[in-house]
């Protein structure tokens, strides 16, 4: 466990340097003309999109937390920089070879950790498309000219609110941050409706978090956001002072809720989905919607964008096409359990409507600001 806990600091550590590296970068970058990332064109060009077919479901698998992998294929077109994990998203990845001939090399990794090797690549970096766990990440690409401004055609196909301001990178699927619980233990009643009602001395011992995770850092970006950066801290302390249990992943916090081990914890949504489905009978677990209107009934996505040193530019259009085809939007409907962003693809029938969820209003093209949050979590002990 030392060694392990020694390996953590090490390396966020590492991310936390590589993360100041990008805002630096971007800070002293002197800005291109607007939608014109440097050594990069205003757009790439429009290229017909592609449907596939929706195949085996993946098996629930955490996203933040996955080593880098590298699966080259032979004379592959197409470079991907994935931090969705490979069992969620393979099987659509397959589906992109058959349906377009193009092939794919994918580098698999943590969003963050992948997004500072394309700043610490540069010119070299061999990556086409950088396909996201979230919107931070490639804010902060973005935010340092790493990423080619997107035609509108593929833009348009998304609501404004889940996009890059500038057109950087485009929404693939929507998550819901809300709160697990267990059904043998407590009533929804039970739950307060804000992450400051978690607060109370009543919860103590009984909660869960996974701070190592992506979507969990950008909860805390936005909470920074929000209410400041003294109030962020303030709910870190608090939750810390009410002895709340540390996690790998979304997956663990969600069976360990289910087992009763812990009466609740925070996650994103799909997660309750996927292993509820996995394991109907004996599974004690459901989702509560936090009402108030804070981070943590945030709303965040899935995102792609093309890198501007991308050589492959057409085929990186075409990946993104593609994940906003119907299909696509399909499979993260139902082999997912996730929002589809696209027009003309309902949701799972047993998700609250993305439009009923009391989410805050955030610009998610502003939460880049991903070292700053690692540094808050380090600083409290959340992160060891």
């Amino acid at each position: 466990m030392v060694l392990q806990n020694r390996r953590l600091r090490s390396g966020l550590a590492s991310l936390v340097a590589a993360l100041t590296l990008i805002l630096l970068l971007a800070a002293c970058q002197t800005p291109a003309p607007a939608g014109t990332p440097t050594g990069a064109p205003a757009a790439v060009p429009t290229a017909a999109g592609s449907k596939p077919t929706a195949e085996a479901d993946p098996e629930p698998s955490d996203e933040a937390t996955q080593a880098p992998t590298f699966a080259p294929s032979a004379g592959a077109k197409l470079v991907i920089y994935s931090g969705r994990s490979e069992t969620l998203v393979a099987p659509l990845i397959e589906q992109f070879r058959k349906e377009t001939g193009l092939d794919a090399e994918v580098r698999y990794g943590g969003t963050s950790e992948l997004a500072a090797t394309i700043m610490e690549e540069g010119k070299n970096s061999p990556a086409d498309v950088f396909f996201a766990q979230d919107a931070g990440a490639p804010g902060a690409l973005a935010a340092a000219g790493r990423l080619v401004r997107l035609p509108d055609a593929v833009l348009n196909q998304v609501d404004r609110r889940y996009r890059d301001d500038n057109g950087h990178w485009v929404g693939t699927s929507g998550r819901a941050r809300v709160v697990v619980y267990n059904t043998n233990q407590l009533k929804e009643s039970d739950l307060p409706n804000s992450i400051w009602g978690f607060t109370d001395p009543k919860w103590k011992g009984k909660l869960g978090w996974a701070p190592t995770n992506g979507s969990f850092q950008a909860f805390v970006t936005a909470l920074r956001l929000l209410e400041g950066e003294d109030k962020a801290r303030q709910w870190l302390e608090a939750m810390i002072a009410n002895e709340i249990k540390t996690y790998p992943n979304n997956d663990a916090i969600t069976e360990a809720v289910s087992a009763g081990e812990i009466e609740a914890g925070f996650v994103n949504h799909y997660y309750v989905l996927e292993i509820g489905s996995a394991h109907p009978n004996d599974f004690h677990a459901a989702i509560h919607h936090l009402t108030a209107g804070d981070a943590g009934s945030l709303v965040n996505v899935a995102s792609a964008g093309i890198v501007n040193t991308a050589a492959h530019q057409e085929a990186a259009l075409k990946f993104i096409e593609f994940l906003l085809s119907p299909e696509a939007q399909t499979y993260f409907a139902t082999k997912t359990w996730e929002y589809p962003l696209a027009a003309g693809v309902a949701p799972d029938p047993t998700l609250r409507p993305i439009g009923e969820l009391k989410a805050p209003t955030v610009d998610l093209s502003d939460l880049k600001d991903l070292s700053g949050t690692l540094t808050l979590l380090q600083d409290v002990g959340a992160l060891d």
